[in-house]
């Protein structure tokens, strides 16, 4: 069953299942996007210059898993757009870290030329297997109404 726009409401809460990240995650994303950063490849590097003990997922790496995640809700929703997404990486993420993304509907506005559908602002946030969060922002949807 498709979720329309009139259906979605304020407030509403979604959380994702979890998933794993991997070293070959990291690896497969570098090879797709370009980013040997040693932050990311370079184990001894990031040893000897940050206070972390392996090599950080990419923060785009960790947004695209977070939204590919998704969860049970949001997947039936009539989403004819994805119109916009920011985020703020606010603690690394690293191989063997345990992730999940959680939703807030912030607000809903209709279209004006076809009430029925309208654009909705999720508030998200990505949380570790401590319950830490390591991403937050939000994603703008056009949601399509009754056809």
């Amino acid at each position: 069953m498709e979720t329309v726009f009139n259906d979605i409401q304020e407030g509403a809460e979604y959380v994702s299942a979890g998933r794993t990240i991997t070293e070959a995650d990291i690896v497969n994303f570098a090879g797709l996007s370009g980013d040997f950063n040693p932050l990311h490849m370079d184990e001894e590097w990031v040893r000897e210059n940050t206070k972390y003990p392996s090599r950080i997922a990419h923060g785009l790496l960790v947004h695209s898993i977070g939204e590919g995640l998704n969860c049970a809700e949001l997947s039936t929703w009539k989403i004819l757009g994805f119109l916009e997404t920011q985020r703020r990486m606010l603690l690394p993420v690293l191989p063997g870290d345990r992730i999940s993304q959680s939703y807030v509907v912030k607000s809903k506005r209709p279209s004006s030329k076809d009430p029925s559908r309208g654009v909705v602002e999720v508030e998200v946030a990505i949380r570790n297997q401590r319950d830490e969060i390591v991403q937050d922002g939000y994603n703008r949807y056009l949601i399509g109404g009754k056809s």
